[in-house]
């Protein structure tokens, strides 16, 4: 289908990044599956952001699909940084949309390299899985994000939702809320000490 035609308002969210990945990735299995290679992991991202390319920026259609296929297969931080030089080199500054899209394809990586397939925003909380954590981590995990529930039966755990303020404060969306999870993973599931270092300073 026109997945990126003007009936789509000039980029995906007619179909919704995510089904895109899906697409994307059903059409690179079968590839791999010709050549003897696995197919990437598949990650589901729902969380509030404005991420898409507008037409404003890249206005050919072909143009936002390579774009939009390079950011859903894109393996490492090394790769995203070439795929932004590319955009700022041919297109100009990336607009809000794109900086968020960018991030979500960092959230990607991150998550790939944790083997974390979910992180989808459910009640008042953020669900991450599937998550296999030692008691180290756990604890770890509590320490950084209080009132984490863990879910060892289902193999999630389910993080209270990022806000602006502690009080009376709003979600955290877009750019921020993609760092907030990208943090989590690290300094958690990575056991990166230096980003566990950074969130604990940011709590107190």
């Amino acid at each position: 289908g026109n997945l990126l035609g003007g009936e789509q308002s000039g980029h995906i969210a007619g179909v919704g990044f995510d089904l895109y990945i899906r697409l994307v990735g059903e059409a690179v299995a079968d590839y791999r599956d010709d050549s003897g290679e696995s197919a990437p992991t598949e990650i589901k991202i729902e969380l509030p952001v404005d991420a898409h390319l507008p037409r404003e920026y890249i206005p050919g259609e072909r143009l936002r699909l390579e774009a939009y296929k390079k950011l859903a297969t894109v393996q490492d931080a090394d790769g995203l940084v070439e795929i932004e030089a590319e955009l700022r080199d041919r297109f100009g500054t990336p607009p809000e949309p794109v900086r968020n899209l960018l991030e979500v394809a960092r959230l990607r990586t991150v998550a790939r390299k944790a083997a974390v397939g979910n992180v989808s925003v459910q009640g008042k909380y953020v669900r991450f899985g599937p998550i296999h954590m030692p008691e180290s981590q756990q604890l770890r995990l509590r320490r950084l994000y209080p009132g984490t529930l863990v879910k060892d039966a289902v193999h999630t755990i389910l993080v209270p939702r990022p806000m602006t303020a502690r009080v009376a404060g709003q979600p955290l969306r877009d750019t921020a809320v993609l760092r907030w999870a990208i943090d989590l993973i690290q300094a958690v599931l990575l056991d990166s000490v230096a980003d566990a270092a950074r969130v604990a300073t940011k709590q107190n």
